[in-house]
């Protein structure tokens, strides 16, 4: 079974809408396609998966519970599994071996990812891939701030946060018409939007506080599985997150009518003709995520100021560049908490996880500075 998969192929490029490459090599592909590819040169990639995993990544799509199906000669009935019982993300695989057994291609392509892969193993023992839907890039992101933070962030311990929707819908009107995915349409519809996103807020609190507050690896190890199980929980806790991004770009948005400083990123998420005003922005991209679309890298940076996060990205196809560890954002590197995704695309981000706490890669050291330790300490500048 085949899917295309494509990549925007610059982040302004992206930020702004551009056209895509309509060129680019194959994963997997058979030989003869793989050549014609190559002649091209890699642009976009044109990816095999196989069934198993695509219908992993592709769950989003399969209809839930019972499905009636029309045969010859009657209706019969076959029940799917739901959602919730499958986790959201897949169980820890070595990252060599997983790496070798999906990118078995010589193409160039195929190469550079390998390549990508041996070097994030030097950082971290295993993968976990992250359910494919167009919630991924939220998912990855609160799985590992759930599974890292050593305490919550100030704005999470303001006590108005679960307010936030009711005075953007107040100020902007924003919220009244917020789509939210069938798991979170229960309570017999008596809840408003607004009542709804201050439920999930207040449960994105509770759970964050929560992660914190456990006593060892294997609880939180445990709270994060139950969380992450596809169902209203879940679901929720990411539209809390597209509802921080949204409070987020509005309070820049008035920053920079007001003539204020703001990141740089601000005027290219501003900048697109579909996303001039958080209205726009909210209809046209940040509404669509998890049902059509996912986040572009613009919206990362948005995703990691909101969360005041910095969002470390291994992009294994921009290996062997100075983007293959882009930063969302590359300012607060210092002075935020850092989570770590991997993506093969831009598109689809999965989780390196058992990070190797001792190993470093050792720092080379030219042959003229090989002497004691004395005169090292003494002459180390002029040696680097």
């Amino acid at each position: 079974m085949k899917r295309k998969r494509r990549r925007k192929n610059a982040a302004v490029t992206e930020a702004m809408g551009g056209e895509e490459d309509p060129k680019e090599e194959a994963h997997q592909g058979p030989s003869t396609l793989a050549d014609a590819r190559e002649e091209y040169g890699p642009a976009v990639e044109d990816l095999e998966v196989s069934e198993e995993e695509d219908l992993y990544r592709g769950a989003e799509e399969l209809p839930q519970g019972p499905v009636k199906h029309a045969g010859p000669d009657a209706l019969f009935e076959v029940t799917l599994p739901k959602v919730e019982d499958r986790c959201s993300l897949e169980p820890m695989l070595d990252i060599l071996s997983y790496s070798e057994s999906e990118w078995k291609g010589n193409t160039t392509k195929s190469t550079l990812i390998r390549k990508g892969y041996t070097k994030l193993s030097q950082r971290f023992e295993s993968l976990r891939r992250v359910r494919g839907d167009n919630y991924c890039a939220l998912r990855a992101t609160l799985f590992q701030v759930l599974s890292t933070s050593t305490q919550p962030p100030v704005w999470l311990q303001v006590e108005h946060i679960s307010t936030w929707a009711e005075e953007l819908e107040a100020r902007e009107g924003l919220i009244g018409q917020w789509m939210f995915p069938s798991e979170c349409r229960q309570g017999g519809g008596s809840e408003d939007a607004v009542q709804q996103l201050k439920r999930y807020m207040e449960l994105l609190q509770n759970r964050w506080q929560a992660a914190v507050g456990c006593s060892s690896m294997e609880e939180r190890r445990r709270l994060c599985e139950s969380v992450f199980q596809g169902g209203e929980e879940e679901l929720g806790l990411l539209e809390a997150l597209k509802l921080l991004m949204l409070v987020r770009a509005s309070e820049f948005h008035t920053t920079m009518q007001e003539g204020g400083d703001v990141p740089v990123f601000c005027w290219l998420l501003y900048a697109r003709d579909s996303s001039d005003c958080p209205r726009t922005f909210l209809f046209n991209h940040l509404s669509r995520v998890g049902f059509s679309g996912g986040l572009e890298q613009v919206e990362m940076f948005l995703l990691g100021y909101a969360l005041q996060c910095t969002i470390q990205v291994y992009r294994l196809y921009m290996t062997d560049t100075e983007e293959f560890v882009t930063y969302y954002p590359d300012d607060h590197k210092e002075d935020w908490p850092c989570v770590c995704l991997v993506t093969e695309d831009d598109r689809h981000y999965n989780v390196p996880v058992g990070q190797h706490n001792e190993l470093q890669v050792p720092e080379y050291v030219p042959p003229d500075c090989l002497e004691s330790k004395s005169q090292k300490t003494s002459r180390q500048a002029d040696c680097h």
